[in-house]
């Protein structure tokens, strides 16, 4: 059964996508911990981080890290934290989040913005690969 990301991969779920290649989709998280909180998934669906194959493991590290630096330079923040916790959604994905406290890393805080909002952020954060 295809997880909420693989109907986003096959655009059956809008979404608001920053990066995109041939095998990694990232987008912004629609219940974002801070501004810019953004989500890395493989496009194959894969339950647990480390089910994933070495060499897919380590393109998702690198993908990950080339838009993480865009965050950086796209939010204010003193850092761009990464967590992997996998129980939401049954399908691999990091989430990149922009911090300025700790707080920021708290998944129980959700940042509400407008599509308008999100739709702008998408689109200032694009990394291109």
């Amino acid at each position: 059964m295809s997880t909420i990301f693989s109907k986003i991969i096959h655009d059956e779920i809008p979404a608001y996508k920053v990066a995109e290649d041939s095998q990694f989709l990232a987008f912004l998280d629609i219940s974002p911990n801070a501004k810019g909180h953004t989500l890395c998934i493989p496009k194959k669906e894969v339950n647990k981080i480390f089910d994933l194959e070495e060499e897919m493991y380590q393109e998702l590290m690198r993908f990950s890290r080339k838009v993480g630096m865009a965050l950086e330079k796209t939010i204010p923040c003193k850092r761009v934290g990464m967590a992997v916790v996998g129980l939401e959604v049954p399908h691999v994905h990091v989430h990149l989040i922009p911090l300025n406290s700790m707080e920021d890393m708290d998944f129980s805080n959700e940042v509400k913005m407008s599509e308008e909002e999100f739709k702008e952020l998408a689109q200032s954060i694009h990394v291109n690969l």
